[in-house]
């Protein structure tokens, strides 16, 4: 069930109160408009009537596909230390309700950027899986490694027998597009399934570049 509550906001530039909805969890069975406005970025999004300023309303939001057995937990944190410690209270908490034994099979995703949320949501509907689609754009990212600390990739769209990319370079202030072939992703995801990865979570999951690199460590090694 999808789940909201209203929230007095304090515009950050103006100072006008104003009173919004905060959605803290969305089911798309139950609301698939509602998942349409995320994928639009109308959701958990202030926008003052008085001078309109808009912003990221910080609230966690709870994500639930059960067609596509898919649940997303998005807590906004932009600090790596409180990242990781929200990260394993999301674990214990499941682990201590015992919640975890109804989602057998479900991908269990832990985000803290409304993008990444989307890009996730994004890659799932596409029937890919997020763990190989994490090791291309680390891929494409690798093509000039003098510009990597630069740049950073993210999933666009599946097309026929290609996946498109976007890479934003912030030195330049430009946007790029870069194609990876599907028999590229094929050949990965096929060489993460024969090292154990499962296409389904025992545990949630942080799913980035960072657990990106550790695979292609341990499908290397």
């Amino acid at each position: 069930m999808s789940i909201n509550s209203s929230k007095a906001i304090r515009c950050p530039s103006c100072g006008q109160l104003q009173e919004i909805t905060v959605w803290n969890s969305i089911t798309v069975k139950d609301s698939p408009d509602l998942k349409a406005d995320l994928l639009s970025g109308r959701v958990n999004i202030f926008k003052c009537g008085s001078c309109s300023h808009s912003g990221l309303v910080p609230a966690p939001l709870l994500y639930h596909d059960e067609d596509k057995k898919l649940m997303i937990s998005f807590s906004p944190c932009d600090d790596e230390q409180l990242k990781q410690r929200l990260f394993e209270n999301v674990r214990e908490t499941s682990k201590g309700s015992g919640e975890l034994s109804g989602y057998s099979g479900y991908n269990l995703r832990f985000v803290c950027e409304y993008n990444s949320l989307l890009e996730k949501i994004l890659i799932f509907d596409a029937g890919l899986n997020d763990k190989a689609v994490e090791i291309i754009k680390l891929l494409i990212l690798s093509q000039e490694p003098e510009k990597q600390d630069d740049r950073f990739c993210v999933f666009g769209k599946k097309e026929e027998d290609s996946i498109e990319f976007m890479v934003r370079d912030i030195k330049e202030n430009m946007i790029y597009t870069s194609r990876a072939p599907i028999s590229t992703y094929d050949t990965i995801w096929q060489q993460l399934r024969a090292s154990g990865v499962k296409p389904y979570s025992f545990d949630w999951e942080m799913v980035d570049a960072v657990y990106a690199d550790r695979l292609i460590k341990g499908i290397n090694n």
